[in-house]
């Protein structure tokens, strides 16, 4: 099981839904689309080994990347 696999089954299990990886400046413009959109927004650090998608590119610097996840906020 890869290090991050725990992590991201623990967030599975709150309710969140893994999204995408990206660096800035689009990470913060995704972020704030979800935020207007009514979603909680969390950004994890980017595990490359975790990542199922090509990222050699991105394993390169991967302290640049965030993953993107989100949920919708409970109800009141």
């Amino acid at each position: 099981m890869a290090p991050d696999a725990g992590r991201d089954a623990e967030l599975i299990a709150a309710g969140w839904k893994k999204k995408t990886t990206y660096d800035e400046p689009r990470l913060s413009e995704i972020a704030a689309a979800y935020r207007e959109l009514g979603f909680e927004v969390r950004l994890e650090p980017f595990a490359p080994a975790g990542a199922p998608d090509c990222t050699e590119c991105m394993a390169v610097s991967p302290e640049r990347f965030r993953t993107i996840w989100i949920r919708r906020p409970p109800a009141r």
